[in-house]
């Protein structure tokens, strides 16, 4: 069973990758930089949380693409 994430979380993630894909990558470090940057979040823990969605939602992506290529 996974980590259950409160919907805050998920919405913020969510708009950031629909606003700015091409900012984000599979890394935690390098989105934990990019949300820094692009939010006022001050609260590291709830920076750390918002980088950590955005890394599984792209990891998930890559990995659902890998398998679409596959396919064809």
């Amino acid at each position: 069973m996974g980590k259950v994430r409160p919907l805050y979380i998920k919405r913020a993630a969510r708009k950031l990758l629909s606003l700015y894909p091409d900012k984000f990558t599979d890394n935690f470090e390098h989105n934990k930089q990019m949300v820094a940057e692009l939010t006022d979040i001050r609260s590291k823990t709830l920076r750390n949380r918002v980088a950590g969605y955005i890394t599984r939602l792209v990891k998930i992506e890559k990995q659902r693409k890998e398998r679409e290529a596959m396919i064809e």
